[in-house]
């Protein structure tokens, strides 16, 4: 941290000094422009000393670069003050000393743009915090804090290391996320390094250590983008290889046909671009700062650059367009059970529990908001799972234990849960099964729209590797569109497939895990997933997404590609109009005063250009809408487990007529008609027309409208059965029955997808504060 501050202060002092020598050679040049009436030497030799003190450092300049084998417009620049003074040009040459030192002024101006939004992140990193003790609090060093302890996070503080909540809370997340509405994260819900406290006090259970928190690594890449906060980049290297020697060819040939040295100085000087070659850094450090803004820290502008030519894209599965963590997606109860009782009793057992199946159990319940039960007695045994006594009821959560025979519910549940490649966690209460909850890895809500950005972006391949297997790999990548698959890879296969992409063309790998490092250091550019990500993804990575959303991916290669254009833009324009001011020059047209206000006014023009790299663009905000779309949001936990109930009560069906069936379809109606249907009218009275204007085609939602009404026509049409058979559903109705309730599910599943994927990813839809 101390190297970084050390470097932040000299490039502020380098700035100083290159403005106060803009001072010097403008008064220079205006003194010389004030006596010029009144005394031709005098004029002459002000403006000679104004050469003069430029040919200092831009013989230093010239130097440096020469020793690390570049050469480019320093030096074109250092030749045409010199031929300036040779000649007896002194205004000319005094004009380039001033060209000369905007181009520096304005050069650390785009640094210092991107260094502040990258040197807030470093800024933050708290170096105290307040550890639980039996006596109260103790102020401790953030890195003396290790995995376990409970910290006290004051009111206006950082947090200090990943953990988790154990009480509600409000945090400002804008320096990670860049959204300025403080947002509610409930209790045991994972909270990362780096965000502010907005509320009052909270305890968090420490996860990790300092260094291996979220803020570990993004400071650490803050600290190298830092150090390169203004790049040369390769463009305007490869650009001044050409444009010098032809420079100097245009200026030779019109010395030796006209015999006039004055019209080889007018030529050098017309084509001095030191400020226009600047423009091409100055387009990717203003992307720098962009990304940064956009949650996104790259390391330098090399990388930035690069990003913005990819045209292949490999990503990880899991955690990356994956949430990374097992949820449960559905349960499938023995007849007559109550799922949600069920749940509520094995969430009791495993609460307590640090296995990742057990934390998907609590999760489901709280997303569905049944009330916390209390187990006692509770016992684990690794690898078979938990059991504990639930109100009086001895319930196991784990596998099905071998001495039981499975019913023929269980049976189809087995089967069910191949088909939907799922995992399965037994819930037995007193001895029976009573439920299957059904868990997977489902995929991120903005995945699907990041992969269609990055198409139109214009990436060619994309391509999914992961370790995990074959069937689901595929599975993800058929929803996602992507390209190919490398399933059950381990790093080396990943490395190895990123070699033979970047064959075809600039490679990209995404990842957020340990064994992701390898590949993302082997790609043309490596990007990690910062907010859950491991610490050696994030160091091995060339750009860190600093929080949990992968739509920040398609916004970074957006922003890169603008950059990128924005630079060859301004340096194909700046020399063809170098080209046009040098013929005129050769043919006499140009004296060398005039030819350098010329250039002098391209340079301007083209830096002005790319800085048109920090605009946001045309992305719209939708602070004003995200409390609404995060009222509807969180509505679908519920509704998802309604839609659960139809899916139910269609296979309680198989059976035939009975009061079991009765039961299941009245359990549906009444899910619809609390939950459901109250939902989609309020979507469609409130949420649709707020929207509607945040949408590039409103006609988008005319689909989702039409699903509405056909959800209405089929919770009807149950209704209508139910209550043309008052005395229990009869063996005639059992065929339109399920046909009816597939259908309704199938519709749900559909919409509930296209919400969330279309809608809901348009904001931010976490919670936000009140107030």
């Amino acid at each position: 941290m101390n190297a970084m501050i050390h470097r932040q202060a000299g490039t502020a002092a380098s700035a100083v000094r290159e403005t106060a020598l803009g001072g010097l050679l403008a008064a220079l040049l205006i003194s010389g422009l004030s006596v010029r009436p009144f005394n031709d030497d005098v004029a002459d030799l002000l403006w000679l000393s104004a050469v003069v003190v430029a040919v200092v450092p831009a013989t230093w300049w010239v130097v440096r670069d020469l020793r690390k084998g570049r050469y480019g417009a320093d030096l074109l620049a250092l030749i045409a003050l010199v031929g300036s003074a040779v000649v007896g040009e002194y205004f000319a040459g005094a004009l380039i000393a001033l060209m000369v030192a905007t181009g520096r002024i304005l050069e650390a101006y785009a640094g210092r743009r991107a260094g502040r939004d990258l040197t807030a992140l470093m800024e933050r990193a708290p170096a105290q915090a307040h550890r639980r003790v039996p006596g109260g609090l103790e102020s401790v060093p953030a890195g003396s804090i290790v995995s376990g302890d409970v910290v006290a996070v004051l009111s206006g503080e950082t947090v200090p290391v990943d953990g988790t909540l154990l009480a509600e809370g409000v945090f400002d997340e804008s320096a990670l996320s860049g959204e300025s509405v403080p947002v509610v994260r409930r209790a045991d819900t994972e909270i990362r390094s780096g965000v502010v406290n907005a509320g009052a006090t909270v305890d968090i259970r420490v996860a990790a250590t300092v260094e291996s928190s979220t803020y570990a690594g993004i400071v650490t890449l803050a600290g190298q983008a830092a150090a390169t906060s203004a790049p040369v980049a390769r463009l305007a290297d490869r650009i001044a290889v050409w444009f010098l020697p032809l420079a100097l060819a245009v200026a030779g040939a019109a010395w030796a046909l006209t015999g006039d040295a004055v019209r080889a100085v007018a030529v050098v000087v017309t084509a001095t671009p030191c400020p226009l070659l600047l423009a091409v850094p100055v387009a990717i450090t203003a992307g720098m700062s962009r990304t940064a803004r956009a949650g996104v820290v790259v390391k330098d502008g090399a990388a930035l650059e690069t990003l913005g030519r990819a045209r292949n894209l490999a990503m990880d599965k899991t955690g990356t367009v994956t949430v990374g963590r097992p949820e449960v997606v559905d349960i499938i109860t023995e007849p007559g059970a109550d799922g949600d009782l069920v749940l509520r009793q094995a969430a009791a057992v495993e609460q307590f529990s640090p296995h990742v199946l057990a934390r998907a159990v609590v999760s489901a319940a709280t997303r569905r908001g049944l009330a916390t039960a209390t187990a006692r007695d509770v016992s684990e045994q690794p690898g078979q799972g938990a059991t504990g006594v639930v109100d009086g009821h001895r319930v196991r959560v784990g596998r099905l234990p071998a001495e039981l025979d499975p019913q023929p519910w269980a049976h189809a549940a087995l089967r069910r849960a191949r088909l939907d490649l799922a995992g399965i966690i037994w819930a037995t209460v007193d001895g029976r099964p009573r439920a299957a909850l059904l868990v997977r890895d489902r995929l991120r809500a903005d995945a699907a729209r990041t992969t269609r950005r990055l198409r139109a972006a214009g990436l060619k391949r994309l391509l999914l590797l992961t370790g995990d297997r074959v069937d689901n790999a595929t599975e993800v990548a058929g929803m996602l569109g992507l390209t190919e698959v490398l399933a059950d890879a381990d790093p080396s296969d990943k490395i190895a497939a990123i070699r033979t992409e970047r064959r075809s063309g600039i490679t990209v790998m995404v990842g957020d895990g340990v064994n992701d490092a390898p590949a993302l250091a082997a790609a043309d550019v490596g990007i990690a997933l910062g907010s859950r990500g491991s610490t050696a993804a994030v160091q091995a990575a060339d750009a860190v997404i600093i929080d949990d959303r992968i739509d920040r991916l398609a916004d970074a290669v957006e922003i890169a590609q603008r950059a990128h254009r924005l630079a060859v833009q301004s340096a194909v324009a700046g020399m063809a109009l170098s080209l046009l001011a040098m013929i005129a020059a050769a043919f006499g047209l140009l004296a060398p005063a005039a030819g350098a206000l010329v250039q002098e006014g391209i340079d301007i023009a083209v830096i002005l250009n790319a800085l048109r790299a920090l605009r946001t663009g045309s992305r719209r905000h939708t602070a004003a809408i995200d409390p609404l779309v995060a009222r509807f949001a969180h509505e679908h936990d519920r509704m998802h487990t309604a839609r659960a109930s139809v899916r139910a009560a269609a296979d309680s069906l198989a059976d035939g007529p009975g009061p079991t069936a009765d039961a299941a379809i009245r359990r549906a109606l009444d899910s619809l008609t609390e939950f459901v249907l109250p939902h989609e009218h309020a979507e469609e009275s409130d949420l649709y027309p707020a929207l509607a204007e945040y949408l590039r085609d409103p006609e988008a939602m005319v689909a989702m409208s039409r699903e509405h009404a056909e959800i209405d026509r089929f919770a009807e049409r149950i209704r209508r059965h139910l209550e043309a058979s008052p005395g229990g559903i009869q063996a005639d109705q059992i065929d339109d029955l399920r046909a009816t309730l597939y259908g309704l599910d199938a519709i749900l599943t559909l919409h509930f997808a296209q919400e969330d994927e279309a809608l809901f990813t348009l904001a931010d839809h976490r919670e936000t504060a009140p107030g």
